[in-house]
């Protein structure tokens, strides 16, 4: 049993690193098809829950390490990932790419509220908080649900759930996703879809992003994680000092939304424009994901069943919503489809459904999920809100 906190951490990241490696270990047809079932953030997710259950740490010995890291980390990937959200390139996609994107974010929203109608008898009263959590992940990407798991203060072993409700529930859905797209010509014919503003978006995104020569530099790298730094910590003073003035969000919610805020401003910057921020942010949210991961004692989830049940009521929810505003709207299958990975899956996801319709939508894909950065831990807090009154 690991008892040292610098072991611990070393062990968490070459585990998580190894996971991240697969992929480009095992080039084969069949390897690649299971990991774009079973993308290596799933694997993180499973394999730490397995560990920390088969006791391979001590959680009381680590968890200094695990407190003084995990927020920090947390607010500088958060801030990094959103320098690559230019809204002005998300405003191109056009009012049919957005209409879609905010359809699949309401349609979430609803699922999880009718979910949690349903189940709530069964789920316990506090189980709108890590429902929260998944929210922002289902809204937005696995940052935002760690960024309101620390804004509601949701304990590890709560957080459990929504874990493997992510996990089980979030991988089945992509699995479906990738499978349905092949069917799009009878689907935009059912709701006759018109998809050539689509098209010509994704050849222009696709051209621009091809002009764009210049190196990754350490020079960038060592900036922008320095800057990352230096933001964690200043926007967590400021998350305090306005706590004081406006306690109606605590200390972690005002960090959060600073960060949000800082980091959507400098992306409409030169400094946005920096190479590395994918690489850095990636980095930093498999580290954060294996840190929150770690600390959950599947030993001590006994009512899985009842929460997978939950998360396919979400979806089914979701997609029913999502397949009626298609007949209505006249969206095609590739705005229905990536809207909603964009949402579920976010960018591990969705610009590999994007390439899998076509190869030069996959920039699509990307803006597409990183719009549900912006709106996933807003969107999770907004959810977790109306669910405690239920």
């Amino acid at each position: 049993m690991i008892t040292d906190s610098f072991t611990y951490i070393a062990v968490l990241i070459f585990i998580a690193a190894v996971l991240i490696y697969l992929p480009k270990l095992f080039p084969g047809k069949g390897a690649q098809r299971f990991f774009s079932f079973v993308p290596p953030v799933v694997l993180i997710y499973i394999g730490m829950m397995a560990l920390c259950t088969l006791k391979v740490w001590d959680l009381p010995a680590t968890s200094a390490a695990y407190s003084s890291l995990k927020n920090p980390l947390l607010y500088a990937m958060l801030f990094i990932m959103l320098l690559r959200c230019d809204m002005r390139k998300i405003v191109r996609l056009g009012g049919k790419m957005l209409t879609g994107f905010f359809a699949a974010a309401a349609s979430v929203l609803v699922g999880f509220l009718a979910a949690f109608a349903i189940m709530s008898g069964v789920l316990g009263e506090d189980a709108w908080k890590p429902l929260g959590a998944l929210c922002g992940s289902w809204m937005g990407g696995g940052g935002n649900m760690l960024a309101i798991q620390a804004a509601l203060d949701i304990s590890e072993s709560e957080m459990a759930y929504a874990l493997v409700m992510d996990s089980i529930c979030g991988t089945l859905y992509i699995m479906f996703a990738l499978w349905a797209i092949g069917f799009a010509g009878k689907f935009n014919r059912w709701t006759k879809a018109d998809t050539r503003a689509i098209d010509s978006v994704g050849a222009a995104l696709k051209a621009e992003a091809a002009a764009d020569k210049r190196p990754l530099t350490w020079q960038n790298i060592a900036l922008l994680l320095g800057s990352g730094l230096l933001a964690s910590a200043l926007c967590t003073k400021l998350g305090d000092i306005i706590a004081g003035y406006a306690p109606f969000f605590d200390r972690a919610t005002w960090t959060v939304l600073a960060i949000t805020v800082l980091g959507i401003i400098l992306a409409m910057t030169p400094f946005g424009k920096l190479r590395g921020t994918e690489e850095i942010s990636n980095v930093l949210l498999y580290i954060v994901i294996a840190l929150i991961a770690s600390r959950a004692d599947l030993s001590a989830v006994g009512n899985a069943p009842a929460w997978l049940l939950t998360g396919f009521i979400i979806l089914a929810v979701h997609a029913g919503i999502m397949v009626l505003l298609a007949k209505l709207l006249k969206l095609d299958i590739f705005t229905c489809a990536v809207a909603s990975l964009a949402n579920i899956g976010g960018t591990a996801t969705a610009p590999v459904l994007a390439g899998a319709y076509s190869s030069a939508l996959v920039p699509v894909g990307i803006i597409m999920a990183l719009l549900g950065y912006v709106v996933g831990t807003g969107g999770g807090l907004l959810t977790a809100q109306l669910m405690s009154m239920i």
